[in-house]
């Protein structure tokens, strides 16, 4: 599911925000800010799979003004999956999505190193060093757009 902030419903927002909190403040201990105002922006897309206890998969989507990197606009961030429904594909379910809808335009993403091969499957190329962000080695990883034919 595809929302900009205006069309989520309080279940949906609490429920993502839970999942964020849970995963990256709890168990990966990052102390960096998960709320950083970047989820309210009219651009932002927040894209999750849903199931009877909340959000199992989200990612959102910035769109940058300027590009960060080459040509890429589309920022790829927050990717999380509840911890009893990782291994089902989720992250790489959202990420085929966004691709299809968004897949003509250049993205960008900051991977954690041991995911980085779910990127590299949906034709992320790694540019850059490793480094520490929160505390967990990242790489930057960048997808030229396609042509879509007509």
């Amino acid at each position: 599911m595809r929302k900009r902030w205006g069309e989520l419903t309080t279940n949906e927002l609490y429920s993502f925000l839970k999942l964020r909190t849970d995963v990256f403040l709890v168990e990966q201990r990052v102390d960096d800010e998960e709320l950083d105002n970047r989820d309210l922006e009219p651009t932002t897309e927040h894209w999750f799979c849903a199931d009877d206890t909340g959000t199992s998969a989200y990612l959102r989507v910035l769109e940058n003004a300027e590009p960060e990197y080459r040509d890429a606009r589309l920022i790829i961030g927050r990717v999380v999956v509840r911890a009893d429904r990782r291994g089902e594909g989720l992250a790489r379910r959202l990420l085929s999505a966004v691709i299809e809808a968004r897949g003509a335009e250049p993205m960008l993403l900051h991977a954690q190193t041991q995911v980085e091969a779910v990127y590299a499957r949906h034709e992320f190329e790694p540019f850059g060093e490793v480094y520490r962000e929160a505390g967990i080695p990242h790489i930057s990883m960048y997808r030229a757009g396609t042509v879509r034919s007509s």
